[in-house]
């Protein structure tokens, strides 16, 4: 017998290919695909640009998260994408999937504006159309176990209640992810059942897109003692095999026809599998040794690709003039630059009272450019030279929400649908962090001044100085230092240094307040009894009085009901008692699903804060880009 603890983990995933080579074929092999026929896209068109680095921004986020949504370019050219993998296989596996499928994509759909590939465990999906949050299920595939049961009506009856239950739990329980798996015993077998749905939707279409999708069962796996539904928003399937815990077949006979083996096709195939192995092992071991000699090259070549000289910064920056300065930040100032490509950026340059060595700052930096979401601020490359440490982000030409919100000119600017996009996209950025980025992360200093806006108005949360990471089992800290912003800090980490994730969660309920109503928190004064916009808030939303705080800038296209539930989802985020918070993908399911229902807010907290990130000296300087409490890949 062959322990697995005695066998590599490449060498344990190629014996099951190997095992795999004698199971019986039950599924048709992948990918499959819907490609619309009605428009096509010009060859060397700017939607094919658009195309191809939407393809490359998704299958580079994959080894970062299970599902990601984003889109590029403008105008009629713009492309919409997003992809999904099985919650079950790992961030390597992920990665892998969404590379074969942003492949096959352009193969099986040439020159199609539409388009939809399954893989074995992901689905990747592109439109020219904004899909993002919309339900659709036509066209869903059915895929039957080609093994049949005798007496299905029984059978088919426990696999609906069953996966109907999971839907229950993926679209309204406690799964963060809209993922599902369930076992209930059936006779003397037991089924195996798993439902997924793209995290784009909001709970009541992801029952929806299930519920049709059980709908289809009949049509495709009538009799089957397997099967599989794959819609452009959901995803189900059943076994009599553990398949989500890396089971690949049934394990018995009872299931019905399967045709027994006489001993001497056993011994063929168990001597088959010996000599197989053998070789397996053989190669695995030199192809080890081949690997790690790639790995270290890669990771020469990871920090040649992003790290920029200062020569060619001090150029981009006309030796940091101050004509290019854009602003001054807690641990440096930035600048305006435009490299020799002719892309614009923006450069931070690093207080130089840094203790952090340069390996460890290379270190920290290539870590957080594998952060990648379209509401997070995309760092770009970075410069260490003696003690200049510089960091190059992407350039945001509407600059900083505090600038465009707090602005009676600017505000005008802010309808009431684009301050929704705002708060929605900022809501997405901090669950990423929290949840669905490979680390964990606490921002720490989440306020209007580090959201910046795009050429659309989009958000893009920024400045990661304070930032900590936690590892996967860590639920709260304590530091001594405090650092943050006046008006944004909870109380918990203000008065006695905890932070937690729900610490960024009262950030968030400040930042969302102040962005329907058009006020700042930091300075607001209405009386003694409410010093602060967020007690003036919870104090005119008890007595029924919320719309007074609307936003005159505004009000012309602010439903009032509307104005209400998202002041009454604030408040939820700035209750005194971090426990009585919900967390953001709670946060970010209120937001998209309008008949949610909320909780009663406790009172929240009347005075907050009592430092700021931007003191003159360098008492924090230490924590130049990230500090790091444990760095623990999710």
């Amino acid at each position: 017998m062959i322990h697995s603890l005695m066998i590599s983990k490449p060498i344990q995933l190629l014996l099951l290919c190997t095992f795999a080579l004698f199971s019986d074929v039950v599924f048709a092999d992948p990918p499959y695909n819907i490609c619309s026929t009605s428009i096509s896209y010009a060859k060397d068109s700017s939607f094919e640009n658009n195309l191809t680095n939407l393809l490359s921004s998704l299958s580079s986020n994959a080894s970062i998260s299970k599902f990601y949504n984003t889109s590029n370019g403008i105008g009629p050219d713009r492309v919409y994408g997003l992809y999904m993998c099985l919650d079950y296989i790992t961030n390597e596996s992920c990665k892998t999937c969404i590379t074969t499928a942003t492949e096959d994509i352009v193969k099986l759909c040439p020159l199609a504006t539409e388009a939809v590939v399954w893989e074995e465990f992901c689905l990747l999906r592109y439109s020219n159309s904004n899909f993002i949050g919309s339900l659709n299920v036509t066209g869903n595939i059915g895929l039957d176990n080609k093994q049949n049961l005798s007496e299905p009506e029984k059978f088919e009856s426990a696999v609906n209640q069953t996966i109907s239950n999971l839907t229950k739990v993926a679209s309204f329980g406690v799964s963060a992810n809209m993922y599902a798996t369930g076992e209930v015993p059936f006779e003397d077998e037991t089924i195996y059942a798993l439902v997924q749905c793209t995290r784009d939707l909001i709970a009541s279409d992801c029952s929806r897109c299930l519920q049709s999708a059980i709908g289809d069962i009949p049509g495709c796996c009538y009799a089957s003692i397997g099967g599989r539904v794959l819609s452009r928003s959901c995803y189900l399937r059943y076994e009599f095999y553990a398949f989500y815990h890396g089971a690949t077949g049934p394990t018995n006979s009872t299931t019905g026809k399967k045709e027994s083996k006489n001993n001497s096709s056993k011994l063929w195939m168990i001597t088959g599998i010996i000599v197989v192995v053998g070789l397996v092992i053989v190669f695995v071991i030199f192809g080890l040794y081949l690997v790690g000699i790639k790995r270290k090259r890669q990771s020469k070549n990871g920090i040649d690709n992003h790290q920029i000289s200062l020569g060619s910064l001090r150029v981009a920056t006309n030796n940091f003039s101050d004509l290019n300065k854009l602003g001054q930040g807690g641990f440096g100032p930035v600048y305006k630059g435009k490299l020799r490509d002719g892309q614009e950026v923006a450069i931070k340059r690093l207080s130089t009272c840094s203790e952090q060595g340069s390996e460890e700052f290379i270190n920290e930096v290539l870590l957080i450019m594998q952060l990648q979401h379209k509401n997070l601020v995309k760092l770009l490359g970075f410069c260490v030279d003696g003690e200049e440490k510089l960091l190059v982000y992407e350039f945001l030409p509407n600059g900083s929400l505090d600038v465009v919100l707090f602005d009676p000119k600017q505000r005008e600017r802010l309808d009431w649908t684009k301050r929704l996009d705002i708060i929605n996209g900022i809501a997405r950025g901090i669950l990423y962090l929290h949840e669905d980025s490979r680390l964990k992360i606490i921002h720490r200093d989440l306020k209007a001044s580090n959201v910046l806006l795009d050429y659309d108005m989009n958000p893009k949360i920024s400045d990661f100085g304070m930032a900590r990471i936690f590892a996967g089992s860590e639920g709260e800290a304590n530091t001594a230092t405090i650092v943050g912003t006046y008006g944004y800090m909870a109380p918990e980490y203000a008065m006695e240094g905890l932070y937690s994730i729900k610490s960024d969660v009262f950030g968030f309920g400040v930042l969302l307040l102040e962005i329907i109503t058009g006020k700042r928190n930091a300075g607001f004064y209405h009386s003694n009894k409410t010093p602060s916009l967020l007690s003036y808030a919870w104090h005119l939303w008890n007595e029924g009085k919320g719309l007074e705080l609307i936003d005159p800038m505004s009000v012309d296209s602010c439903p009032g009901d509307e104005f209400l539930r998202y002041m009454h989802i604030g408040l939820l985020c700035v209750q005194e008692d971090a426990y009585d918070r919900p967390t953001m993908s709670s946060v970010v399911l209120m937001l998209k699903n309008e008949s949610a229902t909320l909780g009663q807010p406790e009172r929240p907290p009347f005075s907050l804060g009592r430092f700021n990130a931007n003191e003159p000296d360098c008492q924090d300087c230490s924590l130049n880009f990230l500090t790091l409490s444990d760095i623990v890949p999710q």
